[in-house]
């Protein structure tokens, strides 16, 4: 028999909620019974988790983060609350610091029963990047407003439809050869549903996660470099990766209308790895998830004959060893037992 979750028909407030993490938080807090209200500065961007809800499970509000009116209407009768926003463009002082501490204020005085903020690891109130004052900043904001608050600090976020995988992807697949900033950083990537359900986990019980931070990173660290190669290898492409000196790398991210921001190469040169110094995942009851997993499936789209091209691939590499092919498609037999 299934145990109900403390969350079902809870109403929860999740801003931010119409951006790429917000889709899986709330599909796994819909999962529980909750009631969603998505506020955000563009809730239609969010209106295809309608047919995911229930009748009543979920409302969409236009919320502007930086008004307190706008943020205390969104949060009116909410039992729980969840802080999804982040970005790299406007004030990210206001936007990831200020306006948190606003959250968790009215959160407070309206009587949440918890908080989730979702804030990044590396956050640094002495950084260069904007982005890792922001995020420092908000933490101390919401903590200091809701002492009982829990601070999630994942690693690069990846999933199916994200600007990171996607963004390398699309370029190995034009590009034979691509440059690699910061090759030999290290990063823990971690899958967005695993973040989702570290969201939901920390706030069916505020009691034990509540006032903690968590650093969230996957099961194995990879170097851009080692990136980049798993992406044209799950394309069946041959790619030649040039390792880029960071003084160009800090050249190029300072130019505009690059793929990097220059607060992006801040971040990225020392890596984003788990520091050892907080609870993780193991402490959530969490196992990450691995990229390796999803990669070859994700990347499907990429390559050049589709569903086909791998194997088309792997078989040129059989025949240049002298091992049979393997038949693929519909016409393929299956090996005799």
């Amino acid at each position: 028999m299934t145990t109900a979750s403390p969350l079902e028909d809870r109403l929860i407030t999740v801003f931010g909620g119409s951006g790429y993490i917000g889709n899986y938080v709330a599909q796994s807090l819909l999962g529980r019974g909750a009631r969603l209200r998505i506020a955000s500065r563009n809730p239609e961007k969010s209106h295809s988790l309608k047919p995911l809800a229930n009748l009543g499970q979920l409302q969409f509000a236009r919320c502007d983060i930086l008004n307190e009116e706008s943020v205390a209407a969104a949060l009116h009768g909410a039992d729980y609350v969840v802080n999804l926003v982040g970005d790299f463009s406007g004030d990210l002082e206001k936007l990831m610091g200020e306006a948190p501490g606003t959250m968790a204020r009215l959160a407070a005085e309206k009587g949440a029963k918890g908080f989730v903020h979702v804030s990044a690891i590396g956050p640094d109130a002495g950084s260069s990047a904007a982005y890792a004052r922001g995020k420092a900043l908000g933490e101390e904001k919401v903590l200091a407003a809701f002492p009982k608050a829990t601070i999630l600090r994942p690693s690069i976020v990846f999933g199916k439809d994200d600007n990171f995988l996607n963004m390398f992807g699309q370029m190995i697949e034009i590009a034979p050869a691509m440059p690699v900033f910061a090759p030999d950083a290290k990063l823990q990537l971690v899958y967005a549903d695993d973040v989702a359900e570290a969201v939901a986990v920390a706030l069916e019980d505020p009691g034990e996660h509540g006032g903690h931070i968590y650093e969230l990173g996957g099961p194995e660290q990879i170097t851009m470099m080692e990136i980049n190669e798993r992406i044209a290898a799950a394309q069946g492409r041959s790619r030649r990766f040039i390792a880029m000196p960071d003084g160009l790398s800090a050249l190029f991210a300072a130019m505009p209308l690059t793929p990097m921001s220059k607060d992006q190469w801040t971040l990225l040169k020392p890596g984003s790895t788990v520091s050892g110094e907080h609870r993780t995942f193991a402490d959530m009851g969490i196992e990450p998830r691995p990229l390796g997993l999803f990669l070859d499936k994700w990347m499907t789209r990429y390559r050049k004959f589709g569903r086909f091209g791998l194997s088309n691939e792997r078989n040129k590499e059989r025949e240049a060893r002298d091992v049979p092919p393997v038949a693929t498609g519909a016409g393929a037999q299956k090996p005799v037992k």
